[in-house]
């Protein structure tokens, strides 16, 4: 009896790490096959906007803009809650900024802020703002992002305000507390008790006056939790509201060396990339042609010159026949993907040393680590946006002098 019970758990486990891996797979191939297209329409909607003059044309490219980006943001949530399901979301631990963060997310709302008649102010206290830290900015300021955008939505008046404090300090991890509190139509106690629930709103009806999926919020719940931390709400029915999260997160000395992707003093990096790398020669692999045309069109814009490659084993072709400077590679290719085009182009060819950049719809974070240990150096992510691609591809060309 114990060895067919035994047995059968062996099964049982079994079918179940063949299930979650199964679910895995589908959640990458997801993630890549809802990204690609979105790049295609934001990355389109980009580069007609630049050629746009007339101010009616500029008001709809603007308005099917904000469109696609709340549609990505949507899918980002969606996958974000089964990689949270499939227990595959994972954090980060980088040097950063607080202040760099905090002005992020004010430029990212100013506007909004603006439009919605609201004032928005993020004043931390000088020497935490100044201050190192070691952990996830990026999963940070979603959170961040989420309750502001939330603040605003509920606000028709008034102020936005977002705060952060330092609880207490032991052995150099350092406990904050963030508060961000507005002055809208409050949450009744009894809708505050399914708030962080996914799916889950103050108002399910269907006459609801403010839209949204309910997804937000149980995200920020289950990240905040993932930094050591919890997270809740302070409000009244029209009396405005606050939420509030504590995270943990470790200070670091002033002299570690921190990677960050920034514009150069004296321009853009657009500007810098025209006036100091033009004419140096690139290689693009991708496969989907619309996403193909938009990163050719942004990198001769940029002053560089382009060879493209439909798939792994063009690359790889064109890798043993000409120096690059550099290689933008996407993962999903016909033929050879760009993990094992990578790893051929490190063993053999002119481009051993070539800094590799992944340009691809793959966003989890093992998908990254796959990329660093085929041998690339860096990671975009699509959607590709126009800045994070010239400020990177700076940062590499410049290290190569």
């Amino acid at each position: 009896m114990v060895d067919a019970r035994t047995y059968d758990l062996n099964l049982a486990k079994g079918a179940a790490e063949a299930a979650n891996q199964a679910k895995t797979t589908f959640l990458a191939n997801m993630s890549h096959e809802l990204r690609t297209p979105m790049n295609g329409i934001l990355g389109m909607i980009n580069l007609a906007r630049m050629r746009m003059t007339d101010p009616k044309g500029l008001d709809q490219i603007d308005k099917a803009k904000s469109a696609a980006e709340r549609l990505l943001v949507l899918l980002n949530d969606i996958l974000d809650l089964s990689k949270i399901e499939a227990e595959r979301l994972t954090l980060e631990a980088l040097p950063f900024k607080l202040s760099t963060m905090l002005e992020s997310l004010e430029a990212l709302f100013r506007r909004k802020a603006v439009e919605n008649g609201l004032i928005l102010t993020i004043n931390p206290p000088t020497e935490l703002a100044c201050c190192t830290l070691l952990g996830d900015r990026i999963r940070l300021e979603q959170v961040l992002i989420n309750l502001v955008d939330n603040a605003i939505k509920f606000s028709d008046r008034g102020e936005v305000s977002v705060r952060v404090q330092q609880v207490s300090e032991d052995q150099g991890s350092l406990l904050l507390r963030f508060e961000v509190q507005d002055q809208g139509i409050g949450i009744s106690p009894e809708a505050q008790e399914r708030l962080f629930t996914a799916f889950e709103q103050a108002d399910n009806s269907m006459t609801r006056k403010y839209g949204g999926t309910g997804l937000g919020l149980a995200i920020s719940k289950h990240l905040v939790v993932m930094m050591g931390g919890e997270i809740g709400v302070e409000s009244l029915s029209c009396a405005g509201s606050t939420f509030w999260f504590v995270v943990r997160l470790t200070a670091i000395k002033e002299n570690v060396m921190i990677r960050t992707v920034q514009a150069a003093a004296d321009g853009s990096a657009a500007e810098c990339l025209c006036r100091e790398f033009s004419g140096v020669r690139i290689i693009i692999a991708e496969d989907e042609p619309i996403n193909r045309e938009i990163i050719v069109i942004l990198l001769e814009e940029a002053g560089l010159v382009i060879d493209v490659a439909e798939d792994g084993e063009q690359t790889l072709a064109l890798a043993r026949q000409n120096h690059y400077a550099l290689i933008l590679m996407d993962m999903q290719m016909p033929k050879l993907n760009g993990i094992d085009a990578t790893k051929a182009i490190r063993d053999d060819s002119l481009n051993r040393e070539t800094p590799i950049l992944a340009i691809t719809a793959n966003a989890f974070d093992t998908d990254r680590r796959l990329c660093l240990e085929a041998g690339m150096n860096d990671h975009i992510p699509k959607p590709i946006s126009r800045d994070v691609l010239y400020a990177t591809l700076l940062k590499w060309l410049k290290s190569l002098r």
